[in-house]
């Protein structure tokens, strides 16, 4: 028998019992209890106090005790368990007639009420998947095979807990992580997919997951609605059942003109609730989708193989499909037009229009024009530089004004702090506005060409004024 088993057999027994379901530690507890692990390990891995972990078992066996009508204890809650799960079904017993299947509520009707029907009583569990916030599916995804790879083999194979897809803006993030969820759906009890542009507080984004995880009225079982800090953790249903929860616009958690990390008011508690699910032992993936890395998820990278993290780049070469279909001509120059605009499907979407209505799908003739045009991709990028720091708006300007590559040891003029040009450098690659390039074991920075054009024209436009 399976921990996963015997863990809902117990959580379903409790809860008929008292309404209460297991909580995160209890369901520690009995994890570690089932791989004979002592208290001492079981706190560890909790981050608790052994004295905490003792005294919650004590009172977990007398809950189990009395409901079993056994002397359970940590010696032989295994056995008790995995004996008496068959023998009470098998037998019949009631153990409530409710029996929930990730979230929902079922009624449940005991073998022995009718051993001799065909035709089952009780209703199968579903997947309950929420797709309602997702974009629509479709199944034409330019060449990001490695990518889809990639993010299968951390979540189904090394069972990764968060697994982050950053990327400047039209990047593609959102239709990845829609292609991925199709191709992943069926490992999945829940999948709920939420953006955070909807929810203006953490609170609210809380409130919304618990309906989605106790879909019951308000009025039925207030105290879930009410009481978020006290009697909800996200992470005991993360426990509960193997869910997968999409996270999209996390950037929009994270103030604004500040080094990337900081949260607004309204989400100040983010950070915490990010390591808590990245460090506890679980089943299930929370899946981020955001412009910039938060400094929890890069901390928690360097600590444990749960958290993940993938800098989506550009399609490459492989754009040329996506020009191929826009019908564009003069294929020989398709190259160098992926290049300038770094091989970004919406940067590159937007400019074939261009190219359609201006030049009559000519690229050759849009390329002669040696400036490189931002046209409608400006609004785009200024919504990345309205959030930078203004350290890094000056770091920005500094690269925008070399045409070449810059070592990390040719720190600006306008730099006075070692730490504070680092901290924008950080910062910056943080948010995927700079690309690195390594080259004898040096370190060189440079802007994508869209960025820099930028730049200069935002810089000339002041020195104007």
């Amino acid at each position: 028998m399976e921990i996963q088993e015997a863990l809902k057999w117990t959580d379903d027994l409790i809860f008929a019992k008292t309404g209460k379901h297991l909580d995160s530690l209890q369901r520690a507890i009995l994890e570690g209890t089932w791989e004979c692990k002592g208290y001492k390990d079981i706190a560890s891995e909790y981050h608790c106090s052994q004295d905490h972990v003792r005294k919650s078992a004590s009172e977990l066996w007398k809950v189990l005790s009395d409901m079993l009508g056994e002397d359970v204890k940590k010696k032989n809650v295994r056995s008790i368990l995995e004996n008496g799960i068959f023998s009470y079904v098998s037998d019949g017993v009631n153990i409530g007639n409710n029996i929930i299947f990730c979230g929902e509520v079922y009624n449940h009707t005991p073998k022995s009420a009718d051993r001799s029907a065909t035709t089952p009583t009780n209703k199968e569990s579903q997947p309950r998947h929420d797709l309602s916030e997702a974009p629509e599916y479709d199944n034409c995804l330019y060449n990001r095979t490695d990518e889809l790879t990639t993010l299968k083999q951390w979540i189904l194979t090394e069972n990764s807990r968060i697994v982050t897809v950053t990327g400047l803006s039209g990047i593609g993030k959102t239709t990845l992580a829609r292609q991925l969820v199709e191709q992943i759906k069926e490992n999945f009890d829940c999948i709920l997919w939420r953006t955070h542009r909807k929810f203006p507080t953490l609170n609210a984004l809380k409130t919304n997951i618990i309906k989605f995880f106790y879909p019951t009225d308000k009025r039925e079982n207030p105290s879930i609605i009410n009481d978020l800090d006290s009697c909800y953790s996200i992470l005991d249903d993360l426990r509960s059942h193997r869910c997968l929860i999409i996270l999209d616009d996390f950037q929009d958690t994270l103030t604004p003109r500040e080094l990337v990390g900081n949260y607004l008011p309204e989400y100040q508690d983010y950070g915490k609730l990010l390591t808590e699910i990245g460090r506890s032992p679980h089943n299930s993936c929370l899946l981020l989708l955001s412009w910039e890395q938060p400094i929890e998820i890069a901390n928690l990278e360097t600590e444990n193989r749960y958290c993940k993290t993938l800098q989506l780049q550009g399609l490459g070469q492989a754009a040329t499909q996506l020009l191929a279909d826009r019908k564009l001509t003069d294929q020989q120059k398709w190259p160098e037009l992926i290049q300038r605009y770094s091989g970004n499907p919406l940067w590159l979407n937007i400019i074939a229009s261009t190219i359609k209505d201006l030049f009559n799908s000519h690229v050759e003739q849009f390329l002669s024009y040696k400036t490189l045009f931002l046209g409608d991709i400006e609004p785009l990028i200024k919504q990345h530089y309205q959030r930078l720091s203004e350290s890094e708006q000056l770091l920005m300007l500094g690269l925008a004004n070399q045409d070449k590559t810059v070592n990390i040891l040719s720190k600006p003029t306008e730099f006075s702090s070692d730490t504070d040009f680092l901290r924008a450098i950080q910062s910056f690659k943080k948010r995927g506005l700079i690309q690195q390039v390594r080259n004898n074991k040096e370190s060189y920075w440079s802007l994508e060409p869209v960025i820099k054009e930028y730049v200069k024209t935002q810089s000339s436009s002041y020195s104007k004024r």
